[in-house]
């Protein structure tokens, strides 16, 4: 520690003090005068006796002596203010807090709705994804199928290489597009797995064969919306606290009135300090009205019903808002449900199809230039029947 003081100490930045040479004479022009030298080290002796003044050197000493003279005093004292809340601004701006505080609290919880929300999106698109791969496997097996019996027809002559090399092409298309899936669904499991607070390599979802029901979803009241919407909540909770604010500004125009009120003791002794003539009290009020602010106060005032306007206007848009979603939403589900029926339909008629021909082909009535227009539709169909 010693060391490295005295390596501080010698790295002082900055240019040491160096007094600079005045341009002073050798000696003054008149004669008789010359340049003075200090003369510290020479004792001054009786300077007093010089002004022949009687009581000189009792004067000096005297002064000496005052100037030690000390005195003591002890005292303790305490005081109290108190400002009556006779227009409401502490009750106003307690309000307008506690609003805010509300309004808080509603953010946070539309925050974590639309949390849980993605999670529940991302769940379910990561099942669809299950679901495609596993209808798409379903087509792969088919086409592995038929590409054995159109093997087995050319290896005895009754097809050629052409139709071995498309029915290839179209198992490994439908092979490439169930790898495919794989990215999306590994991408929809990392997301879940930060949503959930952990990391992606520590976290998985296995794949399963069950299909998800759709709950239904019960068609509420427009005012039950209204009590369950956080972020409906919040935005009325932000204009009550606009609200409560007019009044903070209002009572404004009011005069201040503050009480206050002194006690304690003092003594010279500190035996005295706690005996009752040693005591003291003050008591006063003080009241402040400000008569001339160039409008500052009726400013501030039109700002504050200005911000309220705005969030009665922002509140009123929230509550469209969450009607449109929710509207948006239902027609969604009616309307998907509907197409999910129809898919399903589609779905059946395309393997249907597909079955009869590969059958017309084996039995040789149709060629094989059929069987592969028909099997073009089944790998399109399963993405849409999987949503």
């Amino acid at each position: 520690m010693s060391g490295l003081a005295l390596l501080l100490s010698a790295c002082t930045v900055g240019p040491d003090y160096q007094r600079p040479n005045a341009p002073v004479p050798a000696q003054y022009k008149e004669a008789g005068w010359k340049v003075g030298e200090p003369l510290d080290a020479i004792d001054r002796g009786a300077w007093w006796s010089v002004y022949k003044r009687t009581g000189g050197g009792s004067s000096s000493s005297t002064g000496f002596g005052r100037s030690g003279f000390t005195s003591s005093s002890f005292s303790t004292s305490a005081s109290a203010s108190w400002a009556p809340d006779l227009w409401g601004k502490i009750r106003r701006t307690v309000e307008s807090d506690v609003a805010s505080a509300q309004a808080s609290a509603g953010d946070l919880a539309s925050a974590r709705l639309s949390a849980q929300g993605t999670l529940a999106s991302d769940y379910l698109q990561l099942r669809t994804s299950d679901e495609l791969k596993r209808l798409l496997d379903a087509v792969a097996s088919y086409y592995a199928e038929s590409l054995r019996i159109t093997r087995n027809q050319y290896q005895s002559g009754t097809t050629d290489q052409s139709a071995v090399s498309q029915a290839e092409a179209q198992l490994e298309s439908t092979r490439a597009q169930a790898i495919a899936v794989g990215v999306t669904r590994a991408q929809l499991e990392h997301a879940i797995a930060v949503l959930i607070g952990k990391p992606p390599a520590e976290f998985s979802i296995p794949p399963t064969e069950a299909r998800i029901a759709v709950p239904v979803i019960p068609a509420e009241m427009p005012s039950a919306l209204l009590e369950r919407r956080p972020d409906i909540a919040a935005s009325e909770r932000l204009m009550a606290a606009a609200n409560a604010q007019i009044g903070v500004f209002v009572a404004g125009f009011y005069p201040n009135i503050t009480l206050t009120g002194d006690y304690g003791t003092s003594a010279l002794t500190l035996n005295r300090l706690l005996a009752t003539t040693s005591r003291f009290w003050a008591f006063g009020s003080n009241l402040v009205q400000t008569i001339f602010d160039a409008g500052a106060r009726s400013a501030q005032v039109e700002e504050a019903r200005a911000v309220f306007d705005q969030d009665v206007a922002n509140y009123r848009q929230t509550v469209l808002t969450a009607f449109q979603q929710v509207e948006d939403q239902l027609a969604a589900l009616r309307i998907l449900g509907q197409e999910a029926e129809v898919q399903d339909k589609a779905v059946a008629a395309a393997f249907e199809a597909a079955r009869i021909l590969n059958n017309q082909y084996l039995a040789g009535t149709v060629a094989f230039t059929s069987v592969i227009v028909a099997d073009q539709t089944p790998p399109r169909i399963p993405e849409v029947s999987a949503r």
